[in-house]
């Protein structure tokens, strides 16, 4: 067999894996150093260096931030260096055991409130994002009554860009359902297909990354999650790397929540804050006050998940009950707890109970209308709740009071996003871009839970150029 002919010297390849490590959290161990060459190599002609050892010891040899905008470094490396390879219904198992026992028995105690937050880490080009988005609507006949927040996220803004699109050719099927391209997609005519607008616009991609960005957090909608996907990703992080991210998924999740990893990754070491939960074939984690092994009480149906889009769809749930009404303690706030109802609000919205958290934050508005914060954080809950309108009025509200308010304009672009409003988000974005060039890179900006100004100009110019090419617009 012909081996690779190297081409970086052996003394620059353990500071470069560990350089990696840093910036993206990607971990290149010694058997793996043969992919980071070809990686820096194919890198390099985008860097403006003419070959692979020239830009790693140009990488190496000063601070990021003094030799370009160090989120072009970062996207340039993570286009080249991230692992793209993903498909339509890929690991079927775990998805057979979501949809025939997990989301049954969830959506049976949402009947209510008819609420589910799903959180796709790491997405890639989207088919796992829209593999759920294609379950959901076999499972849940009036999917329409509910609301659903299903997030996809990635930080590579060319991935992005193609999930935006949802256009894929053969070799995204390749393991798919033989009725998935006949209900969920019609043909381009150059032997790629084009997934129907209706499950596209229930997908939200956004740019996030594992090693700079704070989760969960309101800012940017990745709190409260019911279920986690983050398959096939953590395997290629740094052992410490992984174990951040696990913590930050337990604290995302609501009680009861589910992470799904792949088979490859499962590790009750690395995930010894959840219950793991063993089906035949696969094992789930769960968030559950003691992290011990618990049973599922299964619900199974009589024909497979996976051959759902062939069979009559069940009846709908029953309507939902008024909902209860939320007391709180005392009905003046005193000079001294002024900050109180906005914290109850923060806390009750990371844990899901955006009913508590509404009446919270309405107290808070009540004590002090004057104060942008409150109106911002009332946003963040409507949106939640699926009241997008009523979210863009309290931001603007926001925005009334405090016209550089950066996060309401932020939060404004990405409602517009998630709606598919891509100009209207474009223009917010540019608005936020603005306004952060008043602030120094390193200030951590209020109410963006320990959000730079930097980091935050980094993000917004992944989003945008995330954005499907021509950039699309509805009214």
């Amino acid at each position: 067999m012909k081996t690779m002919q190297r081409t970086l010297p052996d003394s620059l390849l353990p500071s470069l894996s560990e350089f990696i490590a840093v910036r993206t959290g990607l971990h290149f161990p010694p058997e793996r150093w043969g992919d980071l060459e070809r990686g820096i190599a194919a890198a390099a002609p985008d860097l403006n260096f003419p070959d692979g050892e020239t830009c790693a010891r140009w990488l190496l040899s000063a601070p990021l931030a003094r030799r370009m905008n160090a989120r072009n470094v970062d996207e340039v490396l993570a286009s080249h260096l991230s692992i793209g390879e993903t498909y339509f219904f890929r690991e079927k198992r775990s998805l057979e055991i979501l949809g025939e026992q997990v989301l049954p028995q969830l959506l049976q105690s949402r009947r209510h409130e008819r609420r589910l937050r799903i959180w796709s880490a790491g997405c890639s080009t989207g088919e796992e994002a829209y593999t759920i988005a294609m379950l959901l609507d076999g499972l849940i006949p009036d999917i329409k009554a509910w609301n659903i927040t299903l997030l996809a996220t990635d930080f590579n803004p060319e991935f992005l860009r193609k999930a935006a699109q949802g256009i894929y050719g053969e070799w995204s099927f390749r393991d798919a359902p033989s009725w998935l391209r006949g209900r969920y997609f019609t043909g381009k005519g150059d032997g790629r297909f084009e997934i129907l607008p209706r499950i596209r616009k229930r997908v939200t991609f956004s740019y996030l990354n594992f090693a700079d960005d704070v989760y969960p957090s309101l800012s940017n909608n990745t709190g409260a999650m019911d279920i986690i996907f983050c398959r096939n990703v953590l395997m290629y992080f740094t052992a410490q790397r992984a174990k951040q991210v696990v913590g930050n998924f337990h604290r995302a999740l609501v009680d009861g929540g589910w992470l799904v990893v792949s088979p490859a990754e499962a590790s009750n070491t690395l995930f010894s804050s959840f219950a793991p939960v063993e089906f035949p074939g696969a094992v789930l984690y769960r968030k559950t006050a003691n992290a011990v092994p618990q049973p599922l009480n299964v619900v199974y149906p009589a024909t497979p998940l996976l051959e759902v889009a062939e069979v009559s769809s069940p009846q709908p749930p029953a309507a939902p009950a008024e909902p209860s009404a939320v007391k709180l303690p005392g009905a003046q706030v005193q000079a001294g707890e002024r900050g109180l109802p906005s914290r109850m609000a923060r806390d009750c919205a990371n844990q899901g109970k955006l009913d508590e958290a509404l009446e919270w934050c309405r107290q808070a508005i009540s004590a002090d209308k004057l104060n942008p914060a409150h109106h911002y954080l009332l946003a963040t809950i409507l949106q939640e709740q699926g009241q997008h309108d009523d979210a863009i009025q309290s931001l603007m509200r926001a925005l009334y009071l405090d016209p550089d308010f950066v996060l309401a304009h932020f939060a404004l672009g990405n409602l517009h996003q998630s709606q598919g409003r891509y100009r209207q988000a474009q223009r917010h974005f540019e608005n936020t871009l603005l306004l952060l060039r008043q602030h120094p890179p390193d200030e951590t900006l209020p109410e963006a839970d320990g959000l730079t100004a930097g980091r935050l100009a980094e993000i917004v110019t992944a989003l945008l150029e995330s954005f499907p090419q021509p950039a699309e617009a509805s009214a």
